[in-house]
């Protein structure tokens, strides 16, 4: 590459062809590497924070908010959790299409695959002990690793996960504040799910508490460590 810029330069009328066109090659390398970490970035994400939410919602203390609603769902027409929390996640994403698509980018189509996929799969082979202590240390565990896979995940910048983007969509069309409607959101997902036979508990509280600034702190490390940022 060196060589070819060279060359090129030693011709005045190719010199600042040659000078653009290595510039060009030199930002598309990069662009490719960007989007190539962002997407293993995406899929780490996704695993993380769909192991750690399958291991908080089956410790018998309840499960996230959004999962409450899933519980529910899947209780009433007898879907798999996995099926649910993306049909769920699909219904969400059209509501969001039609409404703000500016919210939607193909990280929020690849984590949701990803993740919901991954749900399924650890529901189905993750295994408790007899003893609550354990178990309650285990679903601390779950939120703790969901929050960070979430964070993981959010640092790609690659659209909004579908949750996420039915607040964000509600929040900046209507000029309301982000957490007065996640707020309402999550109330109404429990509400919901409770009525349709989900499982609320001390799950449910902490994770509402601790995800939220667990969240911002990976996302903060991810954008330092991994994407170059301040």
């Amino acid at each position: 590459m060196n060589y070819f810029r060279g060359l090129l330069s030693t011709f005045p009328p190719f010199k600042k062809k040659s000078v653009r066109l290595y510039r060009n090659l030199q930002e598309g390398r990069y662009e490719r590497k960007n989007w190539l970490t962002k997407i293993i970035v995406i899929f780490v994400g996704s695993i993380i924070s769909a192991y750690g939410i399958t291991l908080a919602m089956y410790a018998g203390f309840g499960s996230a908010t959004l999962a409450v609603l899933w519980q529910g769902v899947s209780k009433v027409t007898g879907m798999s959790i996995g099926m649910t929390s993306f049909v769920i996640a699909v219904v969400m994403i059209v509501f969001v299409w039609f409404y703000d698509r500016s919210q939607i980018h193909i990280g929020t189509v690849l984590y949701q695959v990803e993740y919901s996929g991954f749900v399924e799969i650890f529901s189905r082979i993750q295994r408790y002990s007899d003893i609550v202590w354990i178990n309650f240390l285990l679903m601390c565990i779950g939120i703790i690793l969901f929050a960070i896979g979430t964070g993981i995940y959010a640092s790609a910048n690659l659209g909004r996960g579908s949750y996420e983007a039915v607040t964000f969509s509600l929040a900046e069309k209507n000029g309301w504040p982000v957490k007065i409607v996640r707020m309402i959101l999550d109330a109404a997902m429990v509400v919901i799910g409770v009525l349709l036979g989900g499982s609320f508990g001390i799950c449910t509280i902490i994770t509402a508490l601790i995800s939220g600034p667990i969240i911002q702190a990976t996302v903060q490390r991810m954008n330092k460590f991994v994407f170059g940022g301040k």
